[in-house]
């Protein structure tokens, strides 16, 4: 979602295109195995479809078009081009298409140098030591951001949803879209999350906490037609395109992925 850009809201029912199915998902959320450390999980009555990573499995990517020649692809390109598993939205960007609304790093190259003191979550990954988990939503009101921000190369800044108390943050709106967030559970696993409904962002983050996933924290990616999750491994792909519902009078459906600017991505790791 450009965010500058005004939302036109109306009633669109959320553009899912399947590939293959992921059969054998429950419709109840029990996680399904797809591989060592990797998961699926699928709340039917939410519309809800969550990707389980065990961070000692796989690695996190950042990829950006403005360190890559400026090209933006849809998540199943980035996934294709740079041989990832799955792929979701690195967060909102500004009007020039490319720059993060909050601090990104990545290793040497900076999409965004300045840290929005608007938003509490910073999603850290590439650690330097052992010290620090593989991966980590920072909670900017709970811990120390000046302690960790040399232990890691990468760094996602966004919206807090959940709390490092587990609660909910996001104030209470009318507004409704689909969304592509980013979880940690209880036991370090990073969770790719991405609700076909539309709700608003305080209900969706309701709903989350909720479910049986021991939901840690979790911070917003994006919303609306932007919103994306591609997934592709041991035969179950799929790519799941966002929507937002509106009051009525604008065009009906968008099926077709949008180029994104940023991603995240897993890859496995050597064996």
């Amino acid at each position: 979602m450009n965010w500058r850009t005004p939302l036109f809201f109306l009633l669109v029912i959320t553009s899912w295109v399947f590939l293959s199915p992921a059969s054998g998902l429950s419709q109840d959320g029990l996680w399904k195995r797809i591989d060592e450390g990797l998961f699926l999980g699928e709340f039917q009555s939410h519309g809800l479809t969550l990707v389980k990573v065990a961070s000692t499995a796989y690695s996190y990517k950042l990829l950006s078009a403005s360190e890559n020649n400026n090209v933006r692809m849809t998540a199943k390109k980035w996934c294709q081009t740079h041989n990832l598993i799955s792929a979701t939205n690195a967060g909102m960007y500004w009007t020039d298409g490319v720059t993060n609304v909050g601090y990104m790093k990545n290793f040497n190259h900076i999409n965004n140098p300045r840290l929005n003191t608007r938003y509490n979550a910073v999603l850290a990954f590439n650690r330097v030591d052992a010290t620090v988990p593989y991966v980590q939503i920072i909670d900017l009101k709970c811990q120390e951001y000046e302690r960790l921000k040399d232990k890691y190369q990468t760094f996602i800044q966004g919206i807090r949803m959940v709390s490092c108390r587990q609660e909910n943050v996001w104030e209470k709106q009318e507004r409704m879209w689909s969304i592509a967030a980013f979880g940690m559970d209880t036991n370090g696993n990073g969770l790719f999350i991405f609700g076909e409904t539309p709700y608003s962002v305080h209900d969706f983050t309701n709903i989350l906490l909720s479910l049986p996933i021991s939901l840690y924290n979790a911070m917003y990616l994006e919303g609306g037609p932007e919103a994306t999750l591609y997934f592709s491994a041991k035969g179950v792909e799929f790519e799941k395109i966002g929507s937002h519902e509106t009051a009525l009078g604008e065009n009906g459906f968008r099926k077709t992925a949008r180029p994104l600017p940023n991603v995240i991505g897993i890859a496995r790791k050597s064996r």
